[in-house]
């Protein structure tokens, strides 16, 4: 059998099998065919087999478990993010309020750290020139789970020059941990009154992919959020989130017209 044939039985098998999850004839949580059922039911190779295994897995259509098998993949649960100035209150985690208004427990592992800002978080914080290799902002990296599971990842960073000598430097220490950016920065006296934020669509990379246990080359939605008090960036964080998991909602009060 040639490489072109082992291509063309593949990519038909993984259509076949596609097309019944699609139309339901395989439901979430139903074992696929294994390698050796395909070679006995299809007359292939382990490595046709394989390739239809690893096509699905990567379509996102199937998970693999070790010692048992591959099943489709169960459809996942949306998530609602609101994305608006106007809450019902402009404390605590936004992360955790979105959660608990959809029935969700919201936890969240981080590691923070003091580093010199790169350039382009210079230039999105308004920051100047570097002084030698002097530490000018804190870094805060983290994995957000929803129910147990991961659903978002992000990278924050915040100027020293704004927290340094204050109780809210480390974000996620203290008496203030976890309680949000706007009400952290109000405890120094620093009012956040706008924010803005870039919404973009890319492959994930394989650690991105890997930390949210989703396949590669998922797509993934990445949000570049700046909060401003106000002409002064007091905090700019890059997020990423599986775009098969979240639908962004945007919303926000309007003045009114003057006839």
């Amino acid at each position: 059998m040639t490489a072109h044939d082992d291509r063309h039985l593949y990519q038909r098998i993984a259509d076949e099998l596609r097309q019944k999850i699609r139309d339901g004839q395989l439901q979430p949580g139903d074992r696929l065919p294994s390698i050796p059922e395909m070679v006995r039911d299809y007359g292939v190779s382990d490595g046709v087999g394989r390739r239809v295994v690893s096509t699905l897995v990567a379509e996102g259509l199937a998970v693999t478990k070790p010692g048992s098998g591959t099943y489709v993949r169960t459809r996942p649960e949306v998530t609602r993010l609101l994305r608006a100035w106007y809450r019902a209150s402009p404390f605590g985690s936004p992360f955790r309020a979105d959660m608990e208004r959809q029935g969700r427990q919201a936890t969240w592992s981080y590691a923070s750290r003091t580093v010199q800002a790169p350039v382009d978080i210079r230039e999105r914080l308004g920051m100047g020139e570097p002084v030698g290799q002097d530490e000018d902002v804190v870094r805060t990296r983290y994995v957000f789970e929803a129910s147990g599971d991961p659903v978002m990842l992000s990278t924050s960073y915040e100027p020293l020059a704004i927290t340094r000598g204050t109780p809210i430097v480390l974000p996620e220490d203290g008496l203030l941990a976890g309680r949000g950016v706007a009400e952290r920065m109000l405890s120094i006296g620093v009012v956040i009154d706008d924010w803005v934020e870039h919404v973009r669509a890319r492959l994930g990379t394989q650690d991105e992919c890997r930390e949210l246990s989703h396949p590669p080359g998922t797509i993934m939605m990445t949000i570049q959020r700046t909060y401003y008090a106000g002409e002064t960036p007091v905090e700019t964080a890059d997020i990423v989130l599986p775009a098969d998991l979240y639908e962004l909602v945007y919303s926000g009060k309007m003045g009114r017209a003057e006839l």
